[in-house]
């Protein structure tokens, strides 16, 4: 259940987005949403420069609290908490499993003491780091609903736990989810696993009343087919299996879904695969 939102803030515009994105969710159920700044000059040898860090960031998480309440619905929170810790990513992981119910929203790119962290591959510490559902979103707006949702569906099981997370996050909106069949091989038993596992995933949809469609596209770059088809149909989310695993499918490992954060220009839901268990495949995110 979406209940509580994480988001990671260094002031930045880019950093300001994962906000937004929290925002938007809560025009359509109640949300908690909590703002972390981490705090990294911490030292008792310079207890004033310490302090005024803490000070100015708390005089701006205020501020934007201030600024995005009112345009929060359903009743809707929004606080913040300042943290200390020269992991970033260990600090923000920490507070959302914390929560039950929690999410990740964030940008991939930030200033100050987030660079280290958002920019280019490294975006994928923090998501590698938790089990919890992590949306994020590249220097793009952030749509102003969601209507269309992309879900790549490849040959391996792990591929179909991001279906319970997304079609949540559809039914809120009243979206659609597009179930594209992605695959570099023509191969008769590489194809039949594939649509074997689709028409699981749709049968799941089907149940539980989501509007979707199926769709088959080949390529030798399952990431760029992924993003291109997104363009094409005007999507507002892709949903995608996240784990720097070399062992699994191109969908799971680290460069599917590095590719897919640096092209996109939609949010991408990055859910990170549980152990699987052979009765059920579709496990719940966080559990």
């Amino acid at each position: 259940m979406i209940k509580n939102f994480i988001v990671p803030i260094d002031f930045s515009d880019d950093s300001i987005k994962g906000l937004d994105i929290a925002a938007l969710f809560s025009t359509k159920t109640s949300v908690n949403i909590q703002m972390v700044y981490i705090q990294k000059r911490v030292s008792e040898n310079f207890p004033n420069e310490t302090r005024e860090e803490y000070n100015s960031a708390n005089d701006k998480l205020e501020k934007l609290v201030a600024a995005y309440s009112p345009k929060l619905g359903n009743d809707s929170k929004l606080r913040y908490i300042i943290k200390k810790g020269p992991k970033v990513y260990k600090e923000i992981v920490e507070q959302v499993e914390s929560y039950k119910g929690g999410l990740i929203s964030m940008s991939t790119h930030g200033a100050s003491g987030f660079e280290e962290l958002f920019i280019g591959s490294n975006a994928l510490r923090i998501i590698s780091a938790t089990t919890r559902p992590v949306i994020t979103i590249r220097k793009c707006g952030v749509p102003s609903d969601i209507k269309k949702i992309v879900m790549p569906i490849d040959n391996m099981p792990e591929t179909r736990q991001k279906v319970p997370m997304t079609a949540e996050i559809a039914r809120l909106f009243g979206a659609e989810i597009h179930v594209i069949e992605v695959s570099s091989s023509h191969n008769a038993r590489v194809l039949q696993r594939l649509k074997g596992y689709s028409k699981q995933v749709c049968a799941y949809l089907q149940e539980h009343n989501i509007p979707h469609l199926t769709q088959t596209v080949f390529g030798d770059n399952v990431a760029d087919i992924t993003v291109d088809y997104a363009n094409k149909i005007g999507a507002d989310m892709i949903s995608i299996i996240t784990e720097q695993n070399n062992t699994l499918t191109n969908l799971i490992v680290g460069n599917f879904a590095q590719r897919v954060l640096n092209t996109a220009c939609i949010p991408v839901l990055n859910i990170t695969p549980n152990e699987i268990k052979i009765k059920d495949s579709f496990n719940t995110y966080g559990e």
